[in-house]
């Protein structure tokens, strides 16, 4: 028997970008086949995860219940209320248990596959641990109901740890999901397009603060988007660091929404000292004041929220670096945090902005700007651009013995030619507020020099410069003659 094809539902008109998260869910919500379905959908806080989903349940007449913070039985009684009201019945169900609401939602797709939303998800297990389990049990039962009944069970949450686990090998519902999405910030790219910002210069500023986190244009700024480069300090100064804007309180609420977070004290100080620069173990366990084996579990804890990340050495293989995820906290870590006492004071902010403004631009810009140009070679550039097709882009470090020093290669391109993998495709520096010149390209000459002395196959491997401020003519020159690869500004939002 010829297998269904799901129904192809047109994207909403005011539902920017997420052509491929609408995909997915409209093929598993309108997909045939006998009994239920389950499917998970993550992300972090404000990515537009329940507006997807609300979306997705008007277009194909489906359930949608948003859990709240409640005991077990005020859950059950809201939930009842809520199935009542989509089915028109005068008097709501009353469910005791969550097996007799799994029933109940269930039997809503007696007739026909139909989505059943369960948003903020954890919010209900923290009161019923043993949700998953029945919901387990719910899916598994092969009885003659449960085959004319087909609902498409989609489980939504923001607090990554848990849903992280949710399908893992130790969770009831492992193997269970035909759908596992995680619902991303828009593309650096995408993020200047819904922002309506022309000019790439203002582009990266905007975006070392909100990041591609769709609400904080609409919910969190009112619509308030800098006219241009010269509005962009008058615009810092009346949302991100006006505490009548919930913008300026949003960082901290990104970490006291993470259930699994206990000692937040030292929580937020090793987010700041990631956000100031110390971006291995041993440094921030330094910065914070620890040894590099107390700070393992709160490393892993945060990159299990997905609000660190760790990228691998390029060239050396027991080293990796530490990012913050979200931009918006390491703004609040580098810039809001040390001057609250000031940003308090009538006129505050003006000031404040204008004695934190260098830090800004050194430690939040600055390397916000190698992370994009990381991100335009994983995303963007052709393989023409390196000979080859990038697979992975990282940064690196290189020992200079005979200078006593380490070099640095914010832009690292490994990648496949032909048949061959993990080949060396380019070397690459950043500088945002830099003019660029050939003293870098031969800085770059030199760390490939040093990588062939060690036995790395550097045959075909370019240098490339990346620059916010432009390059000197003689750069320019040199890219003619095929010496260096150069990526300003218009190319990183425009070019391959």
């Amino acid at each position: 028997m010829a297998r269904s094809a799901p129904r192809s539902l047109p994207r909403p008109p005011d539902m920017f970008d997420r052509e491929w998260e609408w995909s997915e869910l409209t093929a598993f919500a309108t997909a045939e086949g006998a009994g239920p379905r389950l499917g998970v959908v993550s992300g972090r806080r404000r990515q537009g995860k329940s507006f997807l989903l609300q979306a997705l349940a008007d277009a194909t007449d489906g359930f949608y219940y948003a859990a709240v913070e409640a005991s077990a039985a005020e859950s059950l009684r809201l939930l009842g209320e809520a199935i009542a009201r989509f089915t028109g019945a005068a008097v709501p169900p009353r469910p005791e248990s969550w097996e007799q609401a799994l029933a109940l939602l269930f039997g809503l797709a007696k007739d026909r596959p139909v989505p059943v939303v369960i948003d903020e998800f954890p919010y209900l297990v923290q009161n019923a641990p043993a949700l998953p389990s029945q919901l387990q049990a719910a899916l598994g039962v092969r009885s003659e109901r449960h085959g004319r009944e087909r609902p498409r069970i989609l489980l939504c949450g923001s607090a990554m740890s848990f849903m992280g686990g949710l399908l893992s090998g130790a969770s009831p519902l492992y193997g269970r999901a035909g759908l596992d999405l995680v619902v991303h910030s828009l593309g650096y790219r995408e993020a200047a397009d819904f922002w309506g910002i022309r000019d790439p210069q203002l582009a990266v500023l905007v975006h070392a603060i909100v990041g591609g986190t769709p609400a904080y244009r609409r919910e969190f700024v009112d619509d308030d988007v800098p006219d241009g480069p010269d509005d962009f300090d008058a615009w810092v100064c009346r949302t991100v660091l006006n505490p009548a804007r919930p913008l300026h309180g949003e960082a901290p609420y990104l970490l006291a929404a993470e259930p699994d977070l206990r000692n937040r004290s030292l929580y937020h100080s090793v987010l700041a000292a990631v956000a100031s620069g110390n971006s291995t173990s041993g440094g921030i366990a330094s910065a914070v004041g620890r040894k590099a084996t107390d700070i393992s579990l709160p490393l892993t804890v945060l990159k299990n929220c997905g609000l660190l990340t760790s990228e691998p050495d390029a060239f050396r293989a027991n080293r990796a670096t530490y990012h913050v995820a979200e931009p918006l906290i390491t703004f609040h870590h580098a810039v809001v945090r040390p001057e609250t006492a000031l940003l308090s004071r009538r006129r505050g902010p003006a000031t404040m902005w204008e004695h934190s403004r260098p830090t800004f631009l050194s430690k939040v810009v600055g390397p916000h700007f190698e992370r994009l140009c990381r991100e335009w070679v994983e995303w963007h550039a052709e393989a023409a651009t390196f000979g080859g097709m990038p697979i992975q882009v990282s940064a690196g470090t290189v020992a200079d013995p005979a200078n006593r020093t380490t070099l640095e290669a914010d832009v690292v391109v490994h990648g496949a030619v032909g048949q061959d993998q993990g080949i060396l495709l380019s070397v690459g520096e950043a500088k945002w507020h830099k003019v660029m010149h050939l003293g870098h390209l031969h800085r770059l000459r030199r760390i490939l020099e040093l990588l062939e002395a060690r036995g790395v196959d550097t045959s075909r491997a370019r240098p490339a410069c990346y620059s916010g401020a432009g390059f000197a003519p003689e750069l320019r020159d040199a890219e003619k003659r095929g010496e260096v690869v150069l990526v300003d500004l218009h190319r990183l939002y425009h070019g391959v």
